[in-house]
């Protein structure tokens, strides 16, 4: 009886052994695959910063993009599909929106991430849209090919001036970055900060362009940053850091400037959200994939 109790009990030690390994195992295991989860988004790329608790999310439909009908284009609406799954469109003046769904919360502490391919330019300007309700062809004549992310805005039209407003993160085609800022839509854009060339041409390569913009110092500055994956890799480089603490004054006169009748400072600190975030793409003919807008946890918080 005591070798079958010493057996018995030996038998139970060796199962909780047991038991305790594979518990061990399997919650490091789903640790780990939560914690690659909370690092990269559904399309797999990875996150510079986590999605706030209940933030909001938003990411295109790959199999139709304009099925969702928080996403539209402003002027250019043909869009093909191409071999590798990607979208192309092309035009003078792309803007692809994303719009704040009614009682949501305005775009504003964001990561806007996008993988585009330059594939052809266009050097005449031809907007076909009549409709000044949704968008001023005015913006799109500066004919620079470039792929912009913006935020903190709304519509960019002359019948609404002061809804223009944003924040503007760049890549040019030559490989330049930079940051503008627009106050009021459209003589309200300030010169560029953090301008640097950062890469060779990105004309017929595939890259990532992400934008982040947070507000810091209590909600009394923003501070900007923009990010490339270069190699088409998912590996990103951190390629601007600009802070708006005040003094990024509008490069217009002050009658200009004063004629839209907006009651802000010619320095204004666009600390406030806004409905749209835009993918914005001048001059150009672009395929574009896995775009996507993110409320982050900035780090300021």
């Amino acid at each position: 009886m005591k070798r079958i109790s010493w057996l018995v009990i030996g038998i139970s030690i060796f199962a909780i052994v047991i038991a305790t390994i594979v518990l061990i195992y399997y919650y490091d295991y789903y640790s780990l695959i939560s914690s690659f989860i909370q690092k990269v988004d559904k399309f797999g790329i990875k996150k510079i910063y986590p999605t706030i608790e209940g933030g909001r999310e938003w990411f295109v439909n790959m199999d139709n993009p304009f099925v969702d009908n928080l996403f539209y284009s402003t002027f250019h609406r043909n869009i093909t599909r191409q071999d590798d799954g990607s979208w192309r469109i092309g035009g003078s003046a792309v803007r692809l929106n994303v719009i704040t769904p009614p009682g949501s919360k305005l775009w504003k502490n964001i990561e806007i991430t996008g993988y585009a391919k330059i594939v052809g330019t266009i050097s005449t300007f031809a907007n076909n849209n009549n409709n000044n309700d949704i968008e001023d062809d005015a913006e799109s004549q500066n004919y620079s090919k470039d792929l912009s992310w913006r935020g903190r805005g709304g519509r960019h039209n002359s019948k609404n001036p002061c809804e223009g407003t944003a924040l503007i993160g760049t890549i040019d085609i030559d490989g330049n970055v930079r940051w503008q800022k627009e106050i009021w839509h459209t003589g309200g854009y300030t010169d560029a900060r953090a301008t640097y060339n950062v890469t060779d041409s990105i004309f017929d390569r595939w890259i990532g362009w992400k934008v982040v913009m947070y507000n810091i110092n209590n909600d009394a500055a923003v501070k900007m940053e923009s990010y490339l994956d270069d190699k088409n890799n998912n590996n990103w480089t951190k390629v601007t850091d600009v802070i708006d603490n005040g003094g990024w004054y509008a490069r217009s006169s002050d009658k200009e400037f004063y004629s839209a009748g907006c009651d802000r400072p010619k320095d204004y600190i666009i600390t406030n959200g806004g409905p749209i975030v835009t993918f914005r793409a001048d001059g150009i003919v672009l395929d574009f994939k896995n775009l996507s807008v993110r409320e982050i946890q900035s780090p300021d918080m």
